[in-house]
């Protein structure tokens, strides 16, 4: 076999192959066009949800102004509280954007003492038609950051909520101050 011989069968070879090979198989279920995609895309989702839910830096906050650290009741605060006055409460209902209904208390607190105060924390208690306590929450009255409520001030406020219990007797709740935050230590 001679060197040209053996270009020749190359050429030849190369020339009068095909192209391209079509290979065809029986029974094999070919994929969907347009279906990975949404797949790949769910899948970042997912992915990107929870490493924003899973970030160790992130700060999580309350949805509600309900808390769990309450402000001091003391022998000093205890005798303050005397000296406030809770007055006009009104009760309110009305729909949220997710169609909820949402009670919503409503009022004046007047600082009637000498000691300008950074906030006031009440307890609201709703009852049934017996007179038992079917809620008791904790709220603040006012958002921080807040002015402080000078001696002789008085401030509205209000404090809503989305799931009050179906045997509220729909009267108006007991409102009692039970935490004090003075501006100055005493």
């Amino acid at each position: 076999m001679t060197l040209a011989s053996i270009q020749a069968s190359i050429f030849l070879c190369v020339h009068f192959m095909p192209e391209t090979l079509h290979i065809e198989t029986i029974d094999q279920p070919q994929p969907k066009p347009g279906r990975s995609w949404i797949v790949w895309m769910g899948a970042a989702t997912i992915a990107i949800a929870l490493v924003i839910l899973m970030w160790p830096g992130a700060e999580r906050h309350p949805a509600t102004t309900t808390r769990e650290a309450h402000l001091p009741f003391g022998a000093p605060e205890r005798a303050y509280a005397p000296k406030l006055q809770i007055e006009n409460l009104a009760l309110s209902r009305a729909e949220n954007f997710l169609n909820q209904e949402v009670t919503t208390l409503s009022g004046r607190l007047t600082n009637g003492g000498d000691e300008p105060l950074a906030n006031v924390e009440v307890n609201i208690e709703f009852s049934d038609q017996f007179g038992q306590n079917v809620l008791r929450e904790s709220r603040l009255l006012f958002l921080q950051p807040a002015p402080a409520l000078a001696p002789g001030e008085g401030r509205n406020f209000e404090v809503s909520f989305e799931h009050i219990p179906y045997t509220w007797n729909v009267q108006q709740p007991r409102v009692a101050v039970s935490g004090i935050l003075f501006t100055s230590n005493k």
